[in-house]
């Protein structure tokens, strides 16, 4: 099939127009699962203050030197040190200060007895009157129970690299460092047009000869999985006037991509092809894919924005989708495009036509490795059969069987830990 382009050809050619997005600062609360622009560098130690780790009293660690339960070693107790306070006095040699999990250590302790090492391991804690001594029932040494100055963070440190997907214990270490907003990658907005006289809204009735609009909803959710803003719009109809209008209101929307489902096969390319030539240029429309084969890409309008033209077939949507779309939006978000894959023994015998053909493929765990069966019908417009998939299996092109027992990847779909 020499008029169709490799698929990996196709994938270099696209990523090579398309250029990682700039910078914008939001606050933390905003920052989840956002790429962060440039390394983020610790201004303070953290603790910045040596402080307990338990609950008990703050001790010179020689005062409890053969502290024993049958030789107890008694303290006075001069201070209360509670959560959020900053002690004022001096430990000297034969005192203690009660102290409060994440308190403070008072000058002149060097280590921390638990209270339950006391005799005060009955009296609940910090709710009991100070005692005026203690007696201490085992020896420690310096340093223990106690956190000291920049355990966890030093100033200066690079906390996190850029590139880095924020996930809930960045952000947490964010805020203990007082860094309120970051700098993360913008969100590639991408526009979403549906083409087609069948198509009805999701919402609407169905009448003869009429599907849902299903496309639309699917692509949003893959173009939010690669941390995209989807930006759908209304189901354009197959006249050159409505096709022409809706990509007009995508270009004033200022995406950075453009995506439409439907209308680019050889049948019914005409209009959307007509009106791409007219707002843009196309730079190629079919691929050595199954399913997928009718897939364009080019630029439209004075800002140049990418565009593809993806099947109507939900199946072919969502494959090229993957293949072809993932990428570019990754390389936008400038996050890394690493593809689950598994290789697998296919159990059964498969007939394809040539090309490269992602089939979907339920994976089960053997003893000697994967093992991959095909979902059932492979019609492109089996949207059930990627719900049911684990994988799409990869036939190469040029192979058109492929026999029991021998071994392809498969790109991994879902979680198949539990497998």
């Amino acid at each position: 099939m020499p008029d169709l382009l490799n698929p990996d050809d196709a994938v270099s050619r696209i990523l090579n127009v398309i250029a990682p997005l700039d910078d914008e600062r939001v606050t933390l609360s905003d920052a989840l699962d956002r790429v962060l622009a440039a390394p983020v560098v610790s201004e303070i130690d953290l603790p910045p203050f040596a402080n307990s780790s338990m609950d008990g009293f703050a001790v010179r660690a020689g005062d409890t030197l053969g502290a024993a339960a049958d030789a107890p070693r008694r303290l006075s107790v001069v201070m209360d040190i509670p959560a959020g306070s900053a002690p004022a006095g001096t430990i000297e040699a034969g005192s203690a200060a009660r102290i409060m999990t994440g308190a403070p250590l008072p000058q002149g302790a060097d280590a921390v007895v638990p209270v339950e090492d006391t005799d005060q391991s009955w009296r609940g804690g910090d709710s009991s009157p100070l005692p005026g001594d203690i007696a201490v029932f085992r020896q420690v040494r310096a340093g223990d129970s106690v956190r000291p100055i920049g355990e966890d963070i030093r100033a200066g440190q690079t906390l996190i690299a850029a590139g880095v997907v924020l996930r809930p214990q960045e952000l947490g270490a964010l805020a203990a460092i007082g860094c309120a907003e970051v700098p993360v990658v913008r969100r590639p907005r991408v526009a979403i047009v549906s083409t087609g006289d069948e198509l009805v809204e999701v919402d609407q009735p169905l009448a003869p000869g009429k599907i849902r609009d299903s496309n639309s909803i699917t692509l949003a959710g893959l173009i939010r999985r690669c941390g995209g803003e989807p930006l759908r719009l209304p189901i354009a109809r197959d006249t050159l006037e409505d096709v022409r209008a809706r990509f007009l209101t995508a270009l004033g929307l200022l995406p950075d991509m453009i995506l439409s489902s439907a209308g680019v096969s050889v049948g019914a390319f005409d209009v959307v092809r007509a009106v791409l030539e007219e707002l843009g240029e196309i730079g190629f429309w079919r691929v050595n894919l199954r399913p997928g084969k009718p897939l364009a890409f080019g630029a439209l309008g004075a800002r140049r924005v990418p565009f593809f033209g993806l099947p109507g077939n939900p199946v072919s949507a969502m494959v090229t989708f993957d293949v072809f779309v993932r990428p570019a939006l990754l390389k936008m978000s400038r996050r890394s495009d690493a593809v689950p894959t598994v290789q697998a023994v296919v159990d059964e015998p498969i007939r394809s036509d040539g090309r490269r053909s992602y089939l979907r493929a339920f994976l089960t765990r053997q003893a000697d490795g994967w093992h991959a069966r095909l979902t059932g019908t492979q019609s492109s417009g089996a949207l059930m059969s990627m719900v049911l998939a684990d994988g799409l299996l990869i036939v190469p092109e040029g192979v058109t069987d492929v026999p029991v027992g021998a071994t392809l990847p498969v790109r991994v779909l879902k979680d198949i830990s539990g497998v």
